[in-house]
């Protein structure tokens, strides 16, 4: 977990919508929309790490997508280092792009199998103009070392390395250009246990040497509780909970949250028996139809009439802590 450098919010996200249209029909003209993300704020301070959790179609990535400008968002604003990114032109948000980075889920296919690890690498650094070939060979080599990698191996392919040697591959083109902030989409939910661990560890160190400033999204609980000063929980394209990680995962104050953490197993089996499983009825609605009111009272053993009405705002309850519920605690 990183110390955070400042108060000053690197990245700030008010009202983001991303809205993806379904056509259909003779004319194919827009019938409904899936509400991908649909209406987030949230903010990441410098040289913080902020975890995004939520089940699968929760919008996450998406989220984390719109921030990069990697997705156009339907409506609302990400301001990055005081500039709103929705407002610059493609060029602008291009030279931006320097600065933010990214590193995908799977190490398997973000690599071009055609290129050798040095191209890969160099790639970030020959589109910025960074130096000539000499410069660039010696700066991969360094990255290389940096993320835990042999520069001698830098001439082979992608597809000689493991899956923890491929997404550490990818770590070091994110860096390459030395951006301030990086969105880690699931780096690694699909590594072996141990190899999370050191991937996990890297990404730490990255963040004491380098300044960075993270969005780590995972749907792993245990993997966001160990990196990320605060934990903001996502459902249906909205966060319902946001606090500190340590908060969140004592004092959780949102239903949905509450029943996330009970799916997480304790190592002790005297705690284990004892602890009650909150059981979810149903699966998460569809983000072309989402519910009336608050998106999860279908599935909330809380809800009352009011649920089914009034969409909750997200509001502080406690210090710090932010939580979207009729009926909190």
């Amino acid at each position: 977990m990183a110390q955070v450098q400042t108060n000053t919010p690197l990245v700030e996200v008010k009202g983001l919508k991303v809205h993806f249209p379904i056509k259909g029909g003779l004319l194919n003209q827009t019938i409904e929309k899936v509400k991908a993300v649909d209406g987030l704020d949230f903010s990441i301070h410098r040289g913080e790490t902020l975890g995004l959790v939520g089940e699968s179609g929760s919008g996450k990535s998406t989220t984390g997508r719109a921030i990069l400008q990697l997705i156009k968002p339907t409506a609302g604003s990400v301001k990055f280092d005081g500039r709103d990114l929705t407002k610059l032109s493609p060029a602008e948000v291009r030279y931006k792009r320097a600065d933010m980075q990214m590193i995908f889920q799977d190490p398997f296919s973000s690599l071009d199998p055609r290129y050798t690890i040095e191209q890969i690498i160099a790639e970030p650094l020959e589109n910025f103009k960074w130096g000539n070939t000499k410069q660039i060979q010696e700066e991969v080599a360094h990255l290389m070392e940096i993320v835990g990698l042999n520069p001698n191996h830098m001439n082979r392919c992608a597809h000689e390395f493991s899956g923890g040697q491929r997404q550490r591959i990818g770590i070091a083109r994110a860096i390459a250009l030395r951006p301030s902030f990086i969105v880690a989409d699931e780096p690694v939910s699909s590594l072996d246990v141990s190899v999370q661990a050191q991937i996990l560890n890297l990404l730490q160190d990255l963040q004491e040497q380098l300044g960075l400033t993270y969005l780590f999204v995972a749907h792993n609980l245990s993997v966001v509780k160990y990196i990320s000063d605060r934990v903001a929980v996502m459902y249906l394209g909205r966060v319902v909970e946001l606090a500190k990680s340590e908060t969140l995962y004592k004092i959780p104050l949102h239903p949905y949250t509450q029943a996330l953490l009970s799916a997480i197993p304790v190592p002790d089996p005297a705690v284990e028996a004892q602890r009650k499983r909150i059981i979810l009825e149903g699966d998460i609605p569809s983000p072309a139809k989402p519910p009336s009111g608050c998106s999860f009272h279908p599935r909330c053993w809380k809800a009352q009439a009011i649920c089914q009405n009034v969409t909750p705002p997200l509001e502080e309850k406690e210090s710090n802590h932010y939580t979207a519920c009729h009926f909190p605690g």
